[in-house]
């Protein structure tokens, strides 16, 4: 008889189904990208309600089926409320989950891209505000770089056309520092300038796809 899972997870997309059901992706830290059918969390006294959305993260109890999970509990630890109340942060955060999709597989190995996933989000909520600590643009090509990283697309600089100093460095940074000092750096506006060229190029290129949180982002 097969027990059920716990695991750390984020809600990548849903779906609705029937009258009070859902259909929930969900990146875990353990088997990856999962689906999972959860019965009557629609009901307006469900107390998974707000948790069964896209961006929440918690730890969840699962029972494994044959092709997908039925829900059994989701304690949520962090809804990146500040995502969910700021437009162009929500379209960008949006467009992560958009990304970790593509890439990750049905019980796969995915955990480095669930840590950047959830990493990058953290980092995304530092973008909000009148008085932001970090730049949002910033924060998005350190993600496409990371993830591109992760997944063995990224072509490294020796295969790249001259770049400045600036660059080179930021490049560097984004290559070899740990996960929780992704973000701890800054660049000029010119720099930036450059590295954004240069994720769009790289995204053409390798991912080759189109994200409709992009349209959001860019309109």
């Amino acid at each position: 008889m097969n027990q059920f899972i716990t695991t750390q997870a984020i809600v990548l997309k849903t779906s609705n189904l029937g009258e009070y059901d859902k259909r929930l992706v969900m990146l875990t830290s353990d088997f990856g990208k999962i689906t999972v059918f959860a019965k009557g969390v629609r009901r307006q006294n469900s107390k998974f309600l707000a948790a069964c959305s896209p961006f929440s993260y918690g730890q969840l109890q699962a029972f494994p089926g044959r092709d997908a999970y039925s829900f059994m509990d989701f304690a949520v630890s962090e809804f990146f409320e500040k995502l969910r109340s700021d437009f162009e942060a929500s379209c960008m955060g949006m467009y992560f989950l958009e990304v970790a999709d593509y890439y990750t597989r049905e019980n796969n190995d995915d955990l480095e891209m669930f840590k950047l996933l959830y990493t990058s989000l953290r980092a995304l909520t530092k973008t909000c505000g009148a008085e932001p600590v970090l730049d949002q643009n910033l924060v998005r090509r350190v993600f496409e770089l990371r993830t591109l990283m992760v997944n063995g697309e990224y072509p490294g600089r020796d295969n790249m056309d001259k770049l400045s100093e600036g660059a080179e460095y930021a490049l560097y940074y984004v290559e070899t520092a740990p996960l929780k000092k992704l973000f701890a750096f800054s660049v000029s506006d010119n720099v930036l300038a450059e590295i954004s060229d240069l994720c769009d190029d790289l995204c053409r290129r390798f991912i080759g796809r189109h994200f409709n949180s992009l349209d959001m982002i860019l309109t």
